[in-house]
């Protein structure tokens, strides 16, 4: 989701030469196909075929398939997104080499080591080149870390740019909802709430999950809960004998634009996922966040994600406060879908000066308010 507009973007400047590495940490080549025509994508010019595995495996899988990459191709720069095991390796690998790195969506801090992306985030911005920041927070974490302000740029979301990219082809009828598999769900369904659910934290222990699964039990009472439901969520749902709602409906997971084709027009959005906190707040919808901390702190402070925490009460709680904070909520700064085109301007040594300013500018209105 975050390369495809990276990479639509690139072909605006055709004295660069763009080519993507598909490490399949989470999919293999032929499940994520789907994926790569959803989002409009060319298949990869590299597949390494990492699979799963512990972190430590699956980092020494990726490192090793992506350092021949590197020999081969000799790149300029590798660019690499997020916060993922394949964000870390390939940054490592990249740096070793003498190949210069630009990490998209930098500067992001939960403050929790405990999450094994935080350490990602670290580890990939102490190497980094090239910062493009998502959000006001992300730049000042990386300032208090001594990066040298001219390689941090705060571009806007790249998310965002696919988010509205794919909400307008759906509103548009480029996209035909019909032929989508939860068309018919939707239709007879007026009022709803949408929900994610995947982070080990919350689903490997059975006491977590039973909480959360009861909170969302008494939300499903008043508000039907569709519910796509991550292979890891099930085969740990299965395991605890977690009891769900009829009210919740289990679907197997969506693609992208189904997924949007839902919760665009949810009364309200529960996950533990990074991405739809960003995504609900640039569309106005109401998000609980069904952890205890958050490193995009800027959907909590002007967007429409409340914090939840883990438990059933916390969960309810911030149930009712997402629907009365959605009225005073607000898009932040430069999430306009033009963040893919701001990060090649400067990659391609066009606009630095004015993309400098401009960030100046926003950076001291944010401190103001």
């Amino acid at each position: 989701m975050k390369i495809a507009p990276i990479y639509r973007a690139s072909l605006e400047h055709p004295e660069v030469e763009c080519k993507i590495v598909h490490t399949g940490q989470h999919y293999d080549y032929e499940m994520s196909q789907s994926f790569f025509e959803d989002l409009e994508l060319p298949a990869p010019n590299y597949f390494l075929n990492a699979g799963s595995g512990s972190h430590a495996v699956q980092t020494g899988k990726i490192m090793t398939a992506f350092e021949q990459v590197c020999e081969s191709e000799k790149p300029d720069l590798v660019m690499v997104v997020g916060d993922v095991n394949s964000t870390l390796a390939c940054s490592i690998v990249a740096k070793k080499l003498g190949i210069g790195v630009a990490h998209v969506e930098a500067g992001l801090r939960s403050f929790d080591l405990r999450m094994p992306e935080e350490i990602n985030r670290m580890v990939t911005d102490a190497i980094t080149d090239y910062f493009f920041v998502t959000e006001e927070s992300g730049v000042k974490n990386l300032l208090k870390e001594g990066k040298p302000s001219e390689r941090i740029h705060y571009v806007g979301h790249v998310m965002i740019d696919n988010l509205l990219y794919q909400a307008a082809r759906l509103k548009n009828g480029a996209v035909n909802p019909c032929t989508f598999s939860v068309y018919a769900l939707k239709q007879q369904n007026e009022r709803f709430a949408f929900m994610t659910l995947h982070r080990p934290s919350n689903v490997d222990s059975c006491e977590t999950f039973e909480g959360i699964a009861a909170a969302l039990n008494e939300v499903a009472e008043s508000l039907p809960v569709f519910f796509p439901v991550h292979p890891r969520t099930k085969k740990m749902a299965d395991r605890f004998n977690i009891e769900f709602s009829r009210q919740i409906t289990l679907l197997p997971p969506l693609s992208f634009k189904e997924s949007l084709f839902l919760w665009k027009d949810a009364e309200v959005v529960f996950t533990d996922s990074g991405g739809l906190q960003e995504e609900t707040t640039a569309l106005g919808i109401p998000c609980v966040t069904i952890r205890e901390n958050t490193e995009r702190p800027i959907t909590v402070q002007v967007g429409t994600n409340v914090l939840g925490g883990i438990t059933p009460k916390g969960i309810l709680n911030a149930y009712g406060e997402s629907l009365r904070k959605k009225a005073h909520a607000s898009v932040p700064l430069r999430w306009d879908g033009r963040a893919s085109e701001r990060i090649w301007a400067i990659l391609a040594g066009f606009g630095i000066q004015d993309s400098k300013s401009s960030e100046e500018e926003e950076e001291q209105r944010c401190s103001r308010s």
